[in-house]
């Protein structure tokens, strides 16, 4: 497995790559958010570590730059410890987050839960195409198309999409949602899920005639073909 990590404390990024790697991991080291983006974009990864604050380009930046284009797994690494920090990470398409300061252990925990969530479907032997109508979903390669069209999905996006099309015709909940997509506990208060889903919707329903998504007020959301 080849990781990507982005820190600028070089003690932190040294004691990092070096227990990465005696764990088994290829890993590729930048020190800013300039280098670390370059490499993010031209190299193929199976994961990121990305921490938050970075010279010349910070975390989110770099995070919002890469989701124009790649799906990678990102863990974020960050000394914030606000709820509306993380949100934003999350909305910006984190997959995960850290906070400083925190135990190697549990770092590589975070890790290799991601790894195995993003490999899962190779393992295991599970289903590896999703199809509803016209609506494809590829899980190996990370892709989703729709009347042929290619999807421009963020890796959150592509995860929540997956969960509705495996659960095809049921409504989920807002508090299912971000247990399952986000690992997070449902705050009533946050409405990452809303977001995501107004997002996702621009770009699965928006550009065709008949949308798949739909809101059922009061429970949630449902993935369905409801015909012409």
């Amino acid at each position: 497995m080849k990781l990507l990590l982005i820190e600028d404390e070089p003690k932190l990024a040294e004691y990092l790559r070096k227990g990465l790697s005696e764990e088994g991991f290829s890993v590729e080291l930048a020190l800013n958010g300039i280098d670390g983006l370059h490499l993010a974009t031209q190299g193929q990864h199976d994961l990121i570590v990305l921490d938050g604050m970075l010279p010349g380009i910070d975390g989110l930046a770099v995070l919002a730059a890469l989701r124009q284009s790649r799906n990678t797994p990102v863990l974020m690494l960050t000394a914030r410890t606000q709820v509306e920090d993380r949100v934003r990470g999350l909305q910006a398409g984190a997959d995960d987050y850290v906070l400083k300061p925190f135990a190697f252990s549990e770092l590589l925990a975070r890790i290799q839960g991601l790894l195995r969530r993003a490999q899962g479907a190779r393992s295991s032997g599970e289903v590896t195409q999703l199809r509803l109508g016209e609506l494809e979903m590829d899980l190996i390669r990370r892709r989703a198309q729709r009347a042929g069209q290619r999807l421009d999905l963020t890796a959150k996006e592509f995860n929540l999409l997956s969960l509705l099309l495996r659960r095809q015709g049921e409504v989920l909940s807002r508090t299912e949602l971000a247990e399952q997509v986000w690992d997070m506990n449902f705050d009533s208060e946050t409405n990452v899920v809303e977001v995501a889903i107004r997002r996702l919707r621009s770009k699965l329903d928006q550009p065709f005639e008949r949308p798949l998504l739909h809101t059922v007020r009061g429970m949630g959301y449902v993935l369905e073909d409801r015909g012409a």
